[in-house]
């Protein structure tokens, strides 16, 4: 099982005292967190006061640092429509990238999302294609850019793990209904980001933890940075 941390997300520096506007800090933790056992990397380009960024010079700041401490680790990117002032200034912006990620992250429900992963495909970049819902599942699976994907990315929503298996079936089912083959990664967000590792364990999917997804471990207890949820993300997988 691949499993990617996802140092940061839309959260804020003030989230938690681990996350930083300063890409040195994250990619230390990251480096960490590739020794307790993680694969990859996700991270999301902050501006100087801690948002999320498509700017060619954030993007590349946070890359090159990163590609600095963790040579050879895959990087990838979110390519998140909040980031960005419509469709039409996201696919400018990272039009304007000259460095970059190793694979990039786009919802397909978001307004744009094909013409942006053509681009990102164009120009080398590997595609995940993140999946939030039965109805974004459909379209990604009629779209011709599907077999181009690297693989699928199913984000389950953060609701009460009972309620967890039916929003994930229903992705599935329309990903199997629709004949898909491309890899597939599964994750949950706060009251479903353990409880969705432990779906992508069922499922033989890989997974991903990180500060995006949860501030707290399998019991609930606070942890101290992404590192650490690497380790007990392993200890829950069993080693």
């Amino acid at each position: 099982m691949l499993l990617t941390v996802c140092v940061n997300g839309a959260r804020l520096p003030s989230a938690h005292p681990a996350l930083s506007a300063d890409p040195e800090v994250l990619a230390r933790d990251a480096s960490r967190a590739i020794a307790a056992g993680a694969d990859e990397v996700h991270l999301h380009p902050k501006d100087p006061a801690g948002h999320d960024s498509l700017r060619g010079e954030d993007v590349a700041r946070w890359l090159e640092v990163f590609r600095r401490v963790l040579p050879g680790v895959r990087l990838g990117v979110t390519t998140g429509l909040w980031a960005a002032d419509g469709p039409a200034e996201r696919l400018a912006l990272v039009r304007s990238w000259e460095t970059l990620p190793d694979l990039a992250s786009v919802n397909w429900h978001e307004e744009g999302a094909a013409q942006l992963a053509r681009h990102l495909l164009e120009r080398g970049v590997d595609v995940e294609a993140g999946l939030w819902t039965a109805e974004a599942a459909e379209a990604w699976a009629r779209s011709p850019l599907a077999p181009h994907c690297h693989r699928v990315l199913v984000e389950l929503p953060d609701v009460p793990a009972g309620h967890l298996r039916p929003a994930a079936e229903g992705i599935r089912t329309a990903l199997i209904a629709a004949g898909h083959r491309r890899p597939l990664l599964l994750h949950g967000e706060e009251r479903s980001a353990w409880p969705g590792v432990l779906l992508a364990l069922e499922a033989g999917a890989d997974t991903r933890i990180g500060l995006e997804d949860t501030l707290t471990g399998p019991g609930g207890a606070p942890v101290g940075s992404n590192a650490e949820l690497v380790t007990l993300c392993r200890e829950f997988l069993g080693g």
